[in-house]
Formats: structure tokens, C-alpha cells, sequence
């Protein structure tokens, strides 16, 4: 008769063998019992048989026991699982005890008959198929280490280290119950959720504890970014001077989340310290802790109020309360059914015949086996929330799923070799393990159970939170986390539901976030979660939260004030839209208009003494060449292009030498006019006619066309965009392209302009009423004034200033020209008309 046995707590190895004698001739074909091994048990016959080991509290050995054979009778009576096959139960008590556990396990892996007969080749079934249980991962790791070597199935339904997916060491394990890599997920995502990155974490000093708190150490900061506060072991029993300086320790810390792996007896005796330390923090709680009872109590309220964790996934079993209502303890071998006679007088303070002396001299009663168990108030019978029986449940169902499938093999098509199938009478325990790889079905409450690669269940949880209650505490469902088959993980929480200890949703960071437009800067010497914000620097931006560094932006952008975008930089030249272009270009269209005017006035007055006075047509081409002066100024205004780049020194140079060149030829001819009133001074006047006069005015002002054509032929003056004045500005300027083409274009303007002040000045005193000389040198002087004090300027002057210099340079020597020239002639001209005579104007002055 094959057999599952279905232990909860299971840690050492003992080695159990069969022992052949032999002789020179034969073998005996038999293996002997080397000892008996008894524990209280429940049995019920069948083809196959079941085993569970269930744990030492009498409720929860109960309700684990009776869950399973509840399985067994639902899938007796469904015809479409092990058709023509009946299973049976064994249910042990193992003591919660590792010795007792792992001792009973081998005995029944072994088989309980006192003899057993094997074929000569030593086939023959085996007495135990398989293995359900362990609720302790420690006492599971030690009883698969053995029982993998025989390849034996072993399906947990409670321990969940993360160690037991190691395939190449447990080769033969699988659990109906979540890792806890999974478990660390959970917790992870829920510390995402809600934005808690600094937590401190205490664990159980056990397999269990160490493996998880190593898992969620490692992957922490990679999933939330999160930091431990502070890690911490907890003590095996009642250790008052170690619990008293952790809960020190979580006093003094700034984290207020706390996340605890460890069991019930671990929290026990640390909430006791909590409460004498008056302790209030968020905590989450593990699966191993988060459903217990035992913290449900007005002493533990006020802490673990809002308490969040993370469950067993509850499920719900059709039936079983109807089935918990029927057992009885006198079936018909009562003498074996021990386990279900321990729980009956347990819950009804009786004792079965014959009760011992004592108990009967102390008024006790006697059990009749029929009480009903409705009249008591008891957890048993309370089915609504079935955790670890709901994964018992799956348990036996997975191996039932396996087995039928493995019956259901068609010959000739099997899938071991030479496509052979397995059989009941000569199976190998490895045979199952191929069947149970590829179990996959789904429950009456909508779950699929399936198998990883590694073992594992799809694994999903519950998430529960603590609510305070009048009197009580109350843990409710408010969420789950699962994952699906796509490999993706799904949390859902309805953050409506949860109760919390504190007036809102509680904090728990090191650092407060670093908002866009600043970096984190680490904290010398503290977890990566403890940072300063510094603010980027300028032209650098951060546009998310918890930047580690700023980016610069592009060439043509600048970042924002907040330093968290970036946007396009200013565009600055001088516009005429500013407040300076607008006054610059009023100033030049109203020197053009001025010059107009004048040009006007001169040619309705060309035929007076004043205007035909030294070459009328030199004063009318100076006053042609002011205006293109005043008009050129223009061409420094508005966003440079690469034609008002080349146009503007161009026009600017010309106009200024045409005019320059008018007022030196004026000179000379002054000087020459009044040299030939002297003896021997007339045939210098043949040298200074209206055709050498316009010669000398062209030719000077060649010179600097062929200055301009060659500066713009050789290296032309472009429009650049600068950014070395303001790096959050882009300004728009025409690059001379030569240096020393400006040089020499400047120069010669000022070489002429000297020229014709040196000779104005010689000319000064010439005895005339209207001495045009004077108002040369006037002229002259406040032309070479301006320009001097240009060059300075200008080179200090940076972006739009350095044209608006060179504009005013141009505004201000073109007014004074025009206004030391022609403003005598217009005040004469206009107001007083009698001094325009050629009698006035050449008239000698008497006192000389």
C-alpha cells in the first residue's frame, strides 16, 4: 500500500535501513522492522494512504488534520480523480518536536510492517510515495536533505526560505505556500507604495530569518531605493537586557516603519518591551506573525494598531464546516484515533473511560463522544479565515493531480523510456516528481496551482491590516499581491480600508526627496537615503526627483530659475525695439531729417554769397555724404545678417571719408585762396579748380572703397552668435572678421581727419568776416574727440552696447559736423539775411 506522509515538523536525520542477510548461494528476499514507532494518530484504510504530521497545539492539529481528511473524502467521492482507487489517512502528532518529527518520517518512509517482501531483483513498491508538510523551514531544509537523495516528493505547505528553491540541493521539493523571495517582494512593493524608504528591520535568529533578512537587504535599495536604519537579531526567548537596547535602538531612530521576520514567540517577548518603553511605530508584519491571535489584546493595541502585513492567501473550503460538525471520536478503531480524543477532551473539559483516578476524585466528567461541539465556543469550527489548511489543502490535491495523471498514462505513449509508463505496483518516487512538475488545476475558490522550475506555487498574498477596535484588535484584508503567469507582479491595495495608528498616513525617510532642480549629495559616512539637496548650478537642470546629477543643456538653452527646465536663452542685440535702438534710431532719422532741411535751404538760397562760398558743390556733397553718415547708423540696429554685417563698416567708411575728404579739400582751398592774395601766390589757385577739387574728393575716397572691397573680399565680417559675455544670453553681433581691415578703415578715416585739422587750424586767423576755417577746425576737433574716446569704448563695451557705441560714435561726430559746418550758414542764411552779401562776407575787419 503506497503512502504520502504529511509531517509538519521535521530536522534530524535518522538513518533507518532494511537489512538483507546472505549467503555463498542466495539472498532472503525480505526486509525486517528494526523498531516500532508510535505516535497519537488518526487512521482511516484505504488503497493509498495519506500521512500528516501535524503541530502540538491541539486547535491548529485539529483543524490541520481535519482539513486533510476532508480532501481525502472529497476526492473519494469525485468520480473524475483515481477512478476505482480509495485513499486513506494516517494523521500523527508529532510533538512539534525535531527528533520526534524527523524519527516518525523516516520510520513510515521505511514502512511500518513488520516484514515486507521484495523480488529477487529488489523491485517492489515503495512503502511512502510522498511527503506533505513542514511548517518550520529549518526543520524542512534537514528533512529534505536526506529524503532527496531517494528522490522522494516532498510538497510544504507552511516553509517558505527562499533556500528551498535551490533545485540542485532539493531537487524533490515543492511547496503549495510563497518563498520568501516573493514574500520579500511583497514587502518591497508595499514600502513603494507608500514612499517609505527608511525602515528598520529585525529578523529571527533561524534559517528563516537569516535568509529573508539577507534577500530584503540586497534587494532594497535596488527596488525602492529604500535604506536600513538599522538591523537587528532577535533573541531565542525571554531576553530582557538584549530586547531592552533593541527597542533602545528603535526609540533613538529618526525611522518610524518597522518590518519584522520572525515568529510568534520572537514578538511576544518583544512587545512586552515595546509596551514598557511605550513604543508607537508603523510596523509590518511577516506572514510568519500577521494572523496570530495571541497579539490580539488591550495590552498590545495601542502599538499595533495600523498595523500592515502580508498573509497566507485565505481560501474557502466548501463543506468542511458540515464535515467539522460530524467527527466523532469513536470510530471504529478507537484505540488509534487518539489525536481526535485529545482534542474532544480538550474542548469539553471531559475525560474518556477509564479516566484517571484523580480527575474522577476531583468531580470531573466523563466524555460520551456525542457532545456537540456547536454548544462550545471554540475556533475550530471557524472556517472563515483558512490559511495554512487552505495550502493543506492544495497539497493534497497537487499529489492527488499527479497521481491521477500518472494513472491515466497510455501505454506505449508514457513519457519515460521507450515511452514507457509508471505504475502503482513497481513505482519509483522520481516517476511522481515528473507528473507533479506539470500539475496544473484550479480550485473551488478560482485559484490555479502550478509548479515553477523551481518548485514553487504561484505564489500570492494577502495584504491585512491591524484595525482598533473598541476592546479589540480586528486584522482585515485590504489588498493582495500576486504574481501572474506573464511573470509580472500585480499589488493591489484599497488605500481607503486601512487603519492607521497615527493621524495620516505616517512618513519614514532619511532625507526628504530632492525636488527638480536640485542633486543629491550624500552624507558622509550615512546609508545612501541620507542626502542633502543641492541646487544645480546654473546651466545645468534636473527635471525629476532624486537626481544624483544635473544635466547641462544644450548649446543654444539655459536652465530656469528653478533650474528644472531647460529653456531657450535670450536673444540680445540692439533692436529697435528697445529702449536704446528706439533712441538711436530716432536720433539718426532725425540728423537725416536735419540734413535734408539744410540741403533744402541751401538749394533755395544756392544763388547767396553764403552758400557759393568756397565750392558750393563741396558743401552740398558734404551735406549728401552726413546724411548717408546719419542713414548707416542705421544698419547697426536689428538682428545682425550677414549683408548688414558687410554693408554697415562699408557705408560707414566711405560716407565718413567722402565727407572728411569734402572738408580737407575746403581747407586746402581756403588756405590756397588767401596764399594767392600774397605776391607770387596766384598760380597756386590753378591747382585747386572745380576739377581738382571733385579729383582729390574721389580719389581720397578710392582709397577706402578699394579698403572695403579688399576686407570684404578677404575676410569678410559675418553675424555671430555670443555667448562669452552671459552664458544665459545669446548675443547677436557682427564679427569684423578682420581686425585689421577695421584698423585700417579707422585709420585712414582719422589720418584724413587730422590732416584737415591741422590745416583748418594753420588757417584759423586768415583775415576774413566768414572765416570758414574756424568752423573746420571746430568741426574737426569734435570729430577727432568723439573718435578718440570711441576706441576705448567700444573694446570695453560688451554684446548690443559695443554698436550702440559705435552708432552713437557715428550720431554724435555726424551732428557735430553738420551743426559746427552748416549752423553758421543757416543762422546767416535765415535770421540774418543782410550779412549775406558778398560785401559782408569779404569784407576786412577795420581794427586789424
Amino acid at each position: 500500500m503506497g503512502t504520502f506522509l504529511f509531517p509538519s515538523v521535521c530536522a534530524f536525520v535518522v538513518c533507518l535501513s532494511c537489512c538483507f542477510s546472505s549467503d555463498s548461494s542466495s539472498i532472503h528476499s525480505s526486509c525486517k522492522l528494526g523498531r516500532q514507532f508510535q505516535l497519537n494518530a488518526l487512521h482511516m484504510p484505504g488503497d493509498v494512504t495519506l500521512v500528516l504530521f501535524s503541530l502540538s497545539n491541539i486547535f491548529i492539529r485539529a483543524i490541520h488534520a481535519m482539513t486533510m481528511a476532508f480532501a481525502i473524502h472529497e476526492i473519494n467521492k469525485n468520480p473524475n480523480l483515481l477512478p476505482n482507487l480509495t485513499l486513506g489517512y494516517s494523521l500523527y502528532d508529532n510533538c512539534a518536536t525535531l527528533v520526534i518529527g524527523f524519527s516518525a518520517a523516516m520510520s513510515l518512509f521505511n514502512g511500518q510492517d513488520e516484514e515486507f517482501m521484495l523480488q529477487e531483483n529488489c523491485s517492489g513498491r515503495p512503502p511512502v510515495l510522498g511527503i506533505v508538510g513542514d511548517p518550520f523551514s529549518t526543520f524542512t531544509i534537514a528533512a529534505s536533505d536526506v529524503i532527496s537523495l531517494f528522490r522522494l516528493p516532498i510538497v510544504s505547505y507552511y516553509a517558505t526560505c527562499l533556500c528551498l528553491s535551490d533545485r540542485k540541493r532539493f531537487p524533490s521539493f515543492f511547496r503549495t505556500i510563497p518563498s520568501d523571495a516573493f514574500q520579500v517582494h511583497a514587502m518591497l512593493q508595499i514600502l513603494k507604495h507608500f514612499s517609505w524608504t527608511w525602515v528598520g528591520l529585525l529578523f529571527s535568529d533561524d534559517d528563516y530569518g537569516h535568509h529573508v533578512a539577507q534577500s530584503f537587504q540586497s534587494e532594497l535599495h535596488h527596488s525602492v531605493g529604500g535604506c536600513l536604519a538599522y538591523l537587528e537579531m532577535l533573541p531565542w526567548g525571554d531576553n530582557p537586557v538584549e530586547l531592552k537596547r533593541i527597542v533602545g535602538l528603535m526609540k533613538k531612530s529618526t525611522a518610524r516603519v518597522v518590518i519584522v521576520f520572525a515568529h510568534q514567540i520572537h514578538m511576544i517577548h518583544l512587545l512586552e518591551e515595546v509596551n514598557l518603553s511605550n513604543l508607537s511605530l508603523q510596523w509590518m508584519a511577516s506572514e510568519a506573525w500577521t494572523s496570530a491571535n495571541v497579539f490580539e489584546t488591550p495590552r498590545f493595541m495601542p502599538y499595533l494598531g495600523g498595523t500592515l502585513g502580508i498573509a497566507i492567501r485565505r481560501g474557502e473550503i466548501s463543506g468542511l464546516r458540515d464535515f467539522l460538525l460530524r467527527i466523532r471520536p469513536h470510530d471504529k478503531n478507537d484505540n488509534e484515533n487518539s489525536m481526535v480524543k485529545q482534542f474532544w477532551e480538550h474542548t469539553f473539559q471531559c475525560r474518556f473511560a477509564p479516566p484517571p483516578a484523580e480527575w474522577m476524585e476531583a468531580g470531573g466528567a466523563l466524555c460520551s463522544g456525542e457532545e456537540d461541539l456547536q454548544t462550545v465556543e471554540t475556533t475550530f469550527l471557524d472556517v472563515s479565515n483558512l490559511r495554512p489548511e487552505y495550502n493543506i489543502y492544495k497539497a493534497v490535491y497537487a499529489l492527488v493531480y499527479a497521481l491521477d495523471q500518472m494513472l491515466r498514462c497510455e501505454p506505449g505513449r508514457g513519457p519515460f523510456s521507450e515511452h514507457s509508463c509508471a505504475s502503482l505496483q513497481q513505482l519509483e518516487p522520481w516517476q511522481l516528481i515528473h507528473y507533479l512538475e506539470k500539475v496544473n488545476f484550479t480550485t473551488s475558490f478560482g485559484d490555479q496551482v502550478s509548479f515553477d522550475k523551481n518548485g514553487d506555487a504561484l505564489p500570492i498574498y494577502d495584504v491585512m491590516n491591524w484595525v482598533w477596535l473598541p476592546g479589540k484588535i480586528e486584522v482585515q484584508n485590504v489588498g493582495f499581491f500576486k504574481k501572474t503567469t506573464l511573470n509580472d507582479e500585480e499589488l493591489v491595495i484599497d488605500e481607503d480600508k486601512i487603519f492607521w495608528n497615527f493621524d495620516k498616513v505616517p512618513r519614514s525617510v532619511c532625507s526628504e526627496s530632492c525636488p527638480p532642480g536640485t542633486r543629491m549629495v550624500r552624507r558622509k559616512g550615512q546609508p545612501l537615503c541620507c542626502f542633502d539637496c543641492v541646487p544645480c548650478s546654473e546651466g545645468k537642470i534636473t527635471n525629476q526627483t532624486d537626481s544624483i546629477e544635473c544635466l547641462s543643456c544644450p548649446e543654444d538653452f539655459w536652465s530656469s530659475k528653478q533650474n528644472d527646465l531647460c529653456v531657450p536663452k535670450k536673444i540680445e542685440f540692439l533692436s529697435y525695439n528697445d529702449p536704446l535702438g528706439i533712441c538711436l534710431t530716432t536720433a539718426s532719422l532725425l540728423g537725416t531729417f536735419i540734413c535734408s532741411i539744410v540741403f533744402a535751404i541751401f538749394i533755395y538760397h544756392r544763388s547767396t554769397p553764403v552758400v557759393r562760398a568756397n565750392n558750393s558743390e563741396l558743401s552740398f556733397l558734404i551735406l549728401v555724404s552726413l546724411k548717408l553718415c546719419f542713414l548707416c547708423s542705421l544698419l547697426f540696429i536689428g538682428q545682425p545678417q550677414l549683408w548688414t554685417c558687410q554693408l554697415r563698416h562699408a557705408v560707414f567708411g566711405i560716407s565718413f571719408v567722402l565727407c572728411v575728404s569734402c572738408i580737407l579739400v575746403k581747407t586746402m582751398v581756403v588756405l590756397a585762396v588767401f596764399s594767392s592774395s600774397k605776391p607770387g601766390g596766384g598760380s597756386k589757385l590753378k591747382w585747386f579748380g572745380s576739377v581738382q577739387q571733385r579729383g582729390t574728393v574721389l580719389a581720397l575716397t578710392c582709397v577706402q572703397a578699394v579698403v572695403c572691397t579688399v576686407w570684404i573680399i578677404s575676410a569678410s565680417p559675418t553675424p555671430h552668435a555670443n555667448t562669452r559675455y552671459h552664458n544665459d544670453k545669446i548675443i547677436y553681433e557682427c564679427v569684423v572678421g578682420s581686425t585689421a581691415g577695421f584698423a585700417v578703415l579707422l585709420g585712414y578715416i582719422s589720418l584724413l581727419a587730422i590732416i584737415s585739422f591741422l590745416l583748418a587750424f594753420l588757417a584759423r586767423n586768415l583775415p576774413d568776416n566768414f572765416n570758414e576755417a574756424k568752423f573746420i577746425t571746430f568741426s574737426m576737433l569734435i570729430f577727432c574727440a568723439v573718435w578718440v574716446a570711441f576706441v576705448p569704448a567700444y573694446v570695453n563695451s560688451p554684446g548690443k552696447y559695443a554698436d550702440a557705441v559705435e552708432v552713437f560714435a557715428i550720431l554724435a561726430s555726424s551732428f557735430g559736423l553738420l551743426v559746427a559746418l552748416f549752423g553758421p550758414k543757416c543762422y546767416i542764411i535765415l535770421l540774418k539775411p543782410e550779412k549775406n552779401t558778398r560785401k559782408a562776407i569779404m569784407g576786412r575787419d577795420i581794427k586789424r
